[in-house]
């Protein structure tokens, strides 16, 4: 059993080493470090882990974090933009021993749930075409998909 709690300031780290497990091989700074190599003496997971700080910056109060007998287990971040009401969800993960109990789901919900409260009329994800996960999961709970992007870099 699991619960969803709002995120707290001592799970920052606990957070950033989910992000680090999660994202490897469903990496934008993965793909850039096995095209480039290293970047700026740091390796994909400092930049991706940086990622958390950002969302901690910019909205604390819309991530939360998924608990299974006190260990988290996972997380969701939002992202709001009141000007053109399309919230976002820029970072997911669950840790691979707790998933397939509904607890990526039930974080997509808890955010899905917030972003309507806080007034945004959208929710936006994006994920690569390498995340199959994803590609299942954002489409059974009701996102469509829209555009597709390329990324290049010099």
């Amino acid at each position: 059993m699991f619960t969803i709690r709002p995120y707290q300031a001592n799970d920052l780290d606990a957070l950033k080493t989910i992000t680090i497990i999660c994202f490897e091989g469903v990496s934008m700074d993965q793909n850039i470090e096995q095209w480039f190599g290293a970047v700026g003496g740091q390796d994909w997971r400092f930049r991706k882990a940086r990622h958390v700080d950002a969302d901690v910056a910019a909205n604390a109060a819309g991530i939360f974090v998924a608990e299974v007998d006190g260990v988290v287990a996972g997380y969701v971040s939002t992202r709001l933009d009141q000007a053109t009401q399309i919230g976002g969800i820029p970072n997911l993960g669950v840790l691979l021993a707790y998933r397939k109990q509904g607890i990526g789901r039930t974080l997509l919900e808890a955010a899905l749930t917030y972003l309507r409260e806080q007034g945004m009329a959208y929710a936006r994800i994006k994920t690569l075409e390498q995340n199959a996960v994803g590609q299942r999961l954002y489409p059974s709970l009701g996102f469509q998909e829209f555009a597709r992007q390329i990324h290049f870099i010099k």
